[in-house]
């Protein structure tokens, strides 16, 4: 492609020092991930490289001025992940995302979904009584589930927080765990307790926790409960088998809110044994009341090469299938 510039002029110092971040780091973020040149000079973004990436860059920061204008402080993280985002789909509103904001009580922060699977996966929950979230590691699936769990539990909506998971080891034999069954559970637990604890500070948590407001309920356990009036996050829930998610899901009372989450690629469970998971999905499919959203590696919002490791792992897994003798 021929070599190309464009300039965008923006006479608003404030909002320009927003979108170019402190020491130009956003200009940088978006030229590297573009493979652009981003340069300032004064009221003025000077964007250099190829025609097409040129175009992607220029609509990615007027996006990211669109945003800035609505008050919101855009973040390395931000301006990382809007770039990723356009890149793989250009014509995404990103100023729609940013005023989507899922907010956590009076007074207290709010979060917003970064990309329109994370939208519809919010909308899902609002909408429906049982969401599944589909997807690799660091797509925002059990973040954002907890965060409309506090949502809904803040608002009164529900009258508490149950979160569950089942106990299976990640490929390790971990052995004897000492203390009681709380102490037990908690290390498989911890990816719920890191999300509740960020969003909501851990002091809040913890008396939240104590009032009995959010319980954590071993799945073993769950046989024989009815959970009405709460929002229930079953998370890993690829770990399951058939029978432990048909009997989770006919747990569900009146007034509650179920959000299912899992990633069918890391299954820990023994060779041969089926995820409940993936029955589930195909069992309940299209199904009134419930929906299913399905994440990609443009929804990561961690460490960029979070998404990376998940594309690279997804293109060894279809050479390795492409490779296997036919019989």
């Amino acid at each position: 492609m021929l070599p190309r510039r464009i300039v965008l002029t923006c006479g608003d110092s404030d909002l320009l020092r927003e979108v170019v971040g402190e020491l130009g780091q956003n200009l940088k973020i978006v030229g590297k991930l573009l493979g652009v040149r981003v340069q300032q000079r004064g009221a003025d973004l000077l964007i250099g490289g190829s025609d097409g990436s040129v175009d992607l860059a220029a609509s990615a920061l007027e996006q990211l001025f669109a945003v800035a204008r609505t008050g919101y402080h855009l973040s390395g993280a931000d301006v990382e992940q809007a770039a990723r985002m356009i890149s793989a789909e250009p014509n995404v509103p990103l100023v729609d995302l940013y005023q989507d904001s899922v907010v956590l009580g009076a007074g207290r922060k709010s979060l917003h979904p970064r990309s329109p699977r994370q939208r519809a996966y919010v909308h899902a929950i609002r909408e429906h009584d049982l969401v599944f979230g589909l997807g690799p590691a660091g797509t925002g699936k059990t973040y954002l589930a907890m965060g409309m769990a506090l949502h809904y539990l803040l608002k009164n909506d529900v009258q508490r927080i149950v979160l569950c998971r089942p106990a299976v080891e990640a490929g390790e034999k971990l052995g004897f765990l000492p203390g009681d069954m709380a102490e037990k559970v908690n290390p498989y637990l911890r990816p719920l307790f890191d999300a509740l604890h960020d969003l909501l500070g851990g002091e809040r948590a913890e008396k939240l926790m104590l009032k009995g407001a959010i319980e954590v309920a071993p799945l073993a356990f769950m046989r024989g409960r009815t959970l009405s009036n709460a929002f229930c996050i079953l998370d890993e829930a690829q770990n399951t088998t058939p029978e432990q998610m048909k009997m989770f899901l006919t747990r569900i009372g009146v007034g509650s809110k179920v959000v299912v989450t899992g990633d069918v690629t890391q299954i820990d469970l023994p060779r041969g044994q089926k995820s409940g998971l993936i029955q589930a999905i195909d069992v309940l499919e299209g199904l009134p009341g419930t929906a299913a959203i399905a994440f990609t590696d443009v929804d990561v919002v961690r460490h960029p090469l979070v998404a990376a490791i998940v594309r690279a792992y997804d293109r060894f897994d279809r050479r390795q299938g492409s490779e296997a003798p036919r019989g």
